[in-house]
């Protein structure tokens, strides 16, 4: 289909000449009044006569092929000989109208990542959106950390109060966008409006969260529970993820300390240098549900609690971990006698206590 064919309306009476596209989905009929009507592409057909109650569906002529008539044609079902007037020379009249809102004029904008199966959260992809609530167009880029680069992943414009569809993909892409990042540039269009800065923040994104359920809560952009990004709002953005040489200084001293409050420590003070920590990998201790997680979903996440607390206490020699894995299977045993035999070789382990702990802890000892 080209501008100029002759088409009728499928699903309703009447028709037009195709006088432009408002994109590849979607032509603009002009109708006998000079209207052009934004009408689905798959809602035409081209036809060789101007009764659009009884067309005859064009087969005869090569598809595309400019319709060349007066106005007076549309009356009389007859070719006028004027030839001079081609409606594919008609400038496109047709605009959405853009929608404003109360309030919207403050900039909001979101980073949603919506299960494509809610109820398979375990082995479901994810569709990314970004949401656009407010009433500015707001030309973006997303793009993701590799290293001390950046990729580009994805760029657009998003009209005024609407979302826009980005990317899908599974949970093996994951680690591709533990670091975004996001910059906006704000704007309306044939109207004057108040300048707003340009917007560049960076996060990370929690893997962690995906594999739980609850963390998809119900939102106002979507009719699935989605996980929601805030990127800006309501003219604030979220603090960039700059590294300030100091402050980092200051907040690695402050996690140092809320770490050690953390730790659960007897009521009266101590001279005990042998006391252990005691950390509990069982599943219903870390996790408040593991409702769509399976069972590898599940090591994973304790693995990664084993990890991060040794982490945490690599720097505090002769520190005494207990971990209480259970007896079960002993699968979670298994991976964590693995992990100390490859990774971490530098620390020595043993059975915990049988007296404390039963069969089904083991003791790490930082050295």
């Amino acid at each position: 289909m080209k501008i100029g064919d002759k088409v009728r309306f499928l699903s309703e009476t009447g028709g037009g000449i195709i006088a432009g596209f408002k994109d590849k989905y979607t032509v603009l009929v002009e109708d006998e009044d000079g209207f052009q009507i934004p009408t689905p592409l798959n809602d035409i057909v081209i036809v060789e006569t101007d009764d659009y109650n009884i067309a005859k569906v064009h087969t005869g002529a090569a598809p595309g092929t400019i319709a060349k008539q007066a106005k007076s044609d549309k009356l009389t079902n007859k070719e006028d000989d004027d030839s001079d007037y081609d409606p594919s020379d008609r400038p496109i009249a047709f605009k959405a109208q853009v929608n404003e809102r109360k309030g919207g004029d403050k900039l909001s904008a979101y980073l949603a990542f919506v299960p494509v199966d809610i109820k398979e959260v375990s082995k479901t992809t994810f569709d990314a959106y970004f949401v656009n609530d407010s009433n500015y167009y707001m030309h973006y880029t997303y793009l993701s950390a590799e290293g001390s680069e950046w990729h580009l992943r994805n760029t657009g414009e998003v009209e005024p109060n609407t979302k826009m569809f980005i990317e899908e993909f599974g949970r093996e892409a994951l680690g591709d966008i533990e670091r975004v990042a996001i910059q906006i540039v704000a704007y309306k269009k044939e109207k004057v409006f108040l300048l707003k800065p340009t917007v560049d923040v960076q996060f990370r994104i929690d893997s962690v969260k995906f594999y739980k359920l609850h963390t998809f809560q119900d939102n106002d952009f979507f009719e699935t529970p989605a996980l929601i990004y805030t990127i800006i709002e309501n003219d604030k953005s979220v603090r960039p993820l700059v590294v300030d040489v100091e402050k980092l200084k200051h907040e690695m001293y402050r996690k140092k300390d809320l770490d050690d409050r953390l730790i659960p420590q007897p009521a009266r003070r101590t001279d005990d240098k042998n006391s252990s920590v005691v950390i509990d990998l069982h599943s219903d201790e870390l996790l408040e549900t593991t409702a769509g997680m399976n069972s590898a979903d599940i090591l994973n996440f304790q693995l990664e609690k084993f990890r991060n607390t040794l982490e945490t206490f690599k720097d505090k020699r002769g520190t005494k971990i207990v971990f209480i894995h259970g007896k079960g299977e002993g699968v979670l045993r298994h991976a964590l006698i693995h992990e100390l035999s490859y990774r971490y070789k530098q620390y020595s382990y043993q059975d915990a206590s049988f007296q404390e702990y039963g069969y089904g802890a083991t003791q790490v000892t930082i050295r």
